[in-house]
């Protein structure tokens, strides 16, 4: 049972449902929760302009649902969401964008967003030409050209650890994630299928 305050509202965090950065937090009625729930497109209720308003419906930038999350005292919601596109007015993905300090935030957080952000981005490489991205070369290339350059980057992985470079063994440990993220993208499978089949395993 969902616990709204004295205005009818409960606390929405929305949170990247693949990355696990946190994008915006907004505030929804029972109205603005029923509404997400039907369309799979997340609403929220306006505090300023007092009424409903779903994120995207000018910019085309919506939030599509996957899960929501209530917390121990059901007085807040953790909304899980596929962003199309950034999430904040300002055109940052995320609206914590900026430090502690108000500067610029440059980097995801969580840092392992990145993770997400590339794989994103290796698949919107699927309809480039290849002479114009070295990933759409790969994927155009197929399993022989990805499998060559994996086993190539696990080689100088290899090499970086025996030569005891911190550098050397990030750097390499880079490329193979990336290829192997390439692999991934030719042979239509999930990252997140990694992630669950990981967490399968380790999870108590």
């Amino acid at each position: 049972m969902f616990r709204f305050d004295d205005h009818g509202l409960i606390p929405a965090i929305i949170q990247h449902a693949r990355t696990g950065e946190v994008l915006m937090l907004g505030y929804m009625n029972e109205e603005a929760l029923r509404l997400t729930r039907e369309t799979s497109l997340v609403t929220f209720w306006s505090r300023s302009r007092q009424t409903l308003w779903r994120k995207g419906e000018t910019s085309g930038n919506h939030l599509r649902l996957v899960a929501i999350r209530q917390d121990c005292d059901g007085d807040a919601l953790l909304v899980l969401a596929e962003p199309d596109g950034p999430t904040c007015h300002t055109g940052e993905r995320s609206c914590f964008h900026r430090d502690g300090a108000g500067d610029p935030a440059t980097a995801a957080a969580p840092s392992a967003a990145i993770l997400g952000q590339l794989t994103d981005r290796i698949h919107a490489r699927r309809n480039t030409p290849p002479s114009e991205s070295y990933t759409a070369k790969l994927l155009y290339g197929g399993v022989d050209r990805i499998g060559k350059k994996i086993g190539e980057e696990a080689a100088e992985v290899i090499i970086a650890a025996k030569n005891s470079s911190h550098a050397e063994l990030a750097y390499e440990l880079a490329d193979l994630i990336y290829h192997s993220l390439v692999l991934l993208e030719n042979q239509g499978l999930s990252a997140e299928a990694v992630w669950h089949e990981l967490e399968r395993r380790y999870t108590p």
